[in-house]
């Protein structure tokens, strides 16, 4: 079932066909693309990360509030999961992502009030 969440290490996905009796699709991406003429254009893995990143910020928006409150947890996780890699496939450890979270925070606020800034006009 695509999107479902199952138990199970994502570095052995084996341990997911043996926790649910099904073999997930899995896909071992290559560090980097090479094109004839152009040299390396993408890393794979990097895009691969940006495209999980996406579908679990879809599997967030799609969880359900109230009584599965877990459920929601659980897909707030898998997002962080995927930033941690993102973060370190661009050689940043996790407390300088942390560190610019807090200096945007203390420089533009937070969203405790619940005010969100619609857009911002580009216009010169």
């Amino acid at each position: 079932m695509p999107g479902a969440t199952v138990p199970g290490d994502r570095n052995r996905p084996g341990s997911l066909a043996h926790a649910t009796d099904v073999q997930p699709p899995v896909k071992v991406v290559n560090l980097m693309t090479y094109q004839p003429g152009h040299g390396v254009v993408e890393r794979e893995d990097v895009a691969a990360l940006r495209a999980k990143l996406l579908e679990e910020a879809h599997e967030v928006q799609a969880a359900p509030d109230g009584k599965l409150a877990s459920e929601l947890a659980s897909e707030l996780a898998d997002v962080l999961e995927v930033l941690h890699a993102l973060a370190a496939v661009h050689d940043m450890c996790w407390e300088e992502v942390v560190s610019e979270a807090s200096r945007k925070r203390a420089e533009r606020g937070g969203f405790d009030h619940r005010i969100f800034l619609e857009y911002v006009d580009q216009a010169r």
